[in-house]
């Protein structure tokens, strides 16, 4: 970060202007992987129509192969029709984690994205087996468009997020309100799996998904989806 602050202070006025038609890719190159927790917000428990609080994280993996860009589209998949938004906060790892103590999880942690975690909820609910199948189609990771350090978020515990759709809101949150805090999943799924620098570990998404309305609303084809997290800026994609 140091180095970073001395290159643009001392390079303020040869900066480059960057054309708004420059694509923004993905701010995490390759992750290892990608861990999920499942309903980690009260409210979204309650549209799930599920009982009971997890006593521990619900974890599952989606494949790195779903990551996308921010502003890039996202692709429907084929014979989809439960197509679904979730607004997350994700953390990425700095450097190795194995067995790490919920008191220095934070040392591991190198930084916050919005990751959005699209969702075929007829793959993930209704064709058995684990989540995953639902999670992991083409284009259903958008991640970015930026990595913000540790520093530049004063308190990950109070940020607001919220998604819209054809500029309607359908969530509208606050990390404060999850269930497992970050130091604790840094440290408990180091429990279970090495974590390398670079992964991503998504923590959840607060109520206001298509499945919790009554009907259900899912996504179609010309749809735009919008979504944002204080200090970690805006992600827009068009459903194709």
């Amino acid at each position: 970060m140091l180095r970073l602050d001395n290159w643009i202070r001392n390079n303020k006025k040869e900066r480059p202007i960057l054309s708004d038609k420059l694509r923004l890719g993905p701010p995490v190159k390759k992750p290892g992987k990608i861990v999920c927790t499942g309903l980690n917000y009260e409210d979204h428990i309650k549209e799930s129509n599920l009982a009971a609080t997890p006593k521990e994280p619900i974890l599952f993996l989606k494949a790195t192969s779903a990551i996308s860009g921010p502003y890039d589209d996202v692709i429907i998949p084929l014979n989809s029709k439960k197509t679904d938004w979730e607004v997350e906060l994700a953390v990425v790892i700095g450097k190795r984690a194995s067995y790490v103590e919920e008191t220095r999880a934070m040392d591991y942690v190198a930084g916050y994205l919005i990751l959005n975690d699209y969702s075929e909820r007829e793959f993930q609910l209704e064709k058995g087996g684990q989540w995953v199948k639902g999670k992991s189609c083409d284009t259903f990771a958008p991640i970015g468009p930026f990595l913000a350090t540790k520093d530049e978020i004063r308190d990950i515990n109070n940020l607001h997020l919220w998604l819209k759709v054809n500029n309607e809101l359908m969530q509208d949150g606050n990390t404060s309100n999850l269930i497992f805090k970050v130091p604790f999943l840094v440290s408990y799924i180091s429990k279970f799996m090495t974590l390398v620098s670079g992964d991503i570990i998504s923590t959840g998404t607060p109520s206001g998904v298509g499945l919790g309305f009554n009907p259900p609303r899912y996504l179609k084809k010309g749809d735009v989806v919008e979504l944002g997290i204080d200090g970690l800026g805006v992600q827009k994609q068009m459903l194709i």
